[in-house]
């Protein structure tokens, strides 16, 4: 992305235009704050992939009855420190957040609060929901399935989704800890954005079903949903880089989302089914185990310490998990989001669908 083909926006003016575009398909205005918040969240973060670039997508599966607007939040079995929760099939990001929320308020009063999600869907970046446990001085652990895109090692056949596994962890720095990343190779964000460009992608990312490397980003997005490609693990093909070790990791997550929830898995999540997700949640309170500011100075010097560690030939930093979108967010509150034109495109059709007239991208 470079600074001829993109037009900057205020992240006010796009959270103002989101927020009123999941009202304005019959998300309540209290869910639709929060889809926008986990949205502009990706794009100030630097996470191009799970912001403004998903608006459209929410639409079409809203305007074709493949979510639900409204998201019930149902309990269907709860113990002290454990819940499993319905979401209805609403809107991912709502269920997440109440999710994270519950698990926040059972870590409060016993120490660890963990929270199964299932019936539910795509629910943005999964670091949005660490982030909230990290603010109330808790360790925050969240993942999701989703359809069906990686590979299993030695295998071609996409059986599983990215499935991120999140970890979140207080420091007395300004930035937490936050390593928030599929259990894929990549994800399927980054070659919508890839293809939005016209770029090729790493020949490595993507294997096809007769087991060669694919890089055409625009026909990998067709051979996806078609089951004629699929996403390499952590790691890639095979054993020699550790593939095996992102297809375990992969797999864990499928085991959390689904099992706990009692929800479908692998090819069972299918567009025609509605997908219904299943997330996972977990906070545990640092004060149970020693004095928070005790916790977050150790956790500190230990990312300090890695960054001041030898460098490599030609490189001259050291980042740890999460300083990358720290230093974007503190940019981009600044500079505004940039907006490909493929994207502006989409806001576009949205403001004109929608009757919004009162934004600037038309």
């Amino acid at each position: 992305m470079t600074e001829q083909n993109v037009r900057f926006f205020p992240a006010d003016t796009l959270v103002d235009f989101m927020k009123d575009v999941f009202v304005k398909l019959d998300v309540p205005i209290e869910d639709a704050e929060i889809c926008a918040d986990v949205l502009i969240r990706s794009d100030l973060r630097g996470i191009e992939s799970h912001g403004c670039q998903r608006l459209k997508m929410y639409y079409d599966r809203i305007v074709g009855g493949i979510q639900s607007p409204k998201t019930q939040f149902k309990i269907l079995k709860e113990t002290a420190t454990t819940a499993r929760i319905d979401a209805g099939h609403g809107m991912g990001h709502v269920a997440a957040y109440r999710g994270m929320q519950l698990a926040i308020k059972k870590a409060k009063e016993f120490g660890t609060g963990a929270v199964s999600v299932g019936n539910s869907t795509h629910y943005g970046i999964a670091g949005y929901y660490s982030l909230m446990a990290i603010k109330e001085g808790m360790i925050g652990i969240t993942c999701t399935n989703a359809r069906p895109s990686i590979a299993p090692t030695y295998g071609v056949d996409a059986m599983m989704g990215t499935n991120p596994l999140t970890i979140g962890i207080p420091t007395d720095e300004e930035f937490p800890f936050l390593i928030d990343c599929a259990t894929s190779i990549t994800q399927r964000g980054k070659i919508e954005v890839k293809a939005r460009t016209n770029s090729s992608i790493p020949e490595g990312w993507v294997i096809t079903n007769q087991g060669d490397l694919a890089t055409d980003s625009g026909e990998i997005l067709g051979d996806l949903i078609e089951g004629t490609s699929a996403l390499l693990p952590l790691g890639g093909a095979g054993e020699i880089l550790g593939g095996h070790k992102g297809y375990g990791y992969a797999a864990a997550v499928e085991i959390l989302s689904a099992a706990l929830s009692n929800g479908p898995f692998m090819k069972e999540l299918t567009l025609d089914k509605g997908y219904k997700l299943g997330h996972f949640f977990m906070a545990i309170d640092v004060d149970g185990f020693l004095p928070l500011n005790t916790f977050k100075k150790i956790s500190g010097s230990i990312l300090r310490q890695l960054r001041d560690s030898k460098k490599a030939p030609g490189h001259n930093r050291i980042y740890t998990a999460g300083e990358k979108e720290y230093l974007s967010e503190n940019e981009r509150e600044k500079t505004g989001i940039p907006i490909m034109p493929s994207i502006l495109e989409d806001l576009k059709f949205l403001q004109n669908e929608l009757k919004l007239s009162d934004y600037p991208f038309l």
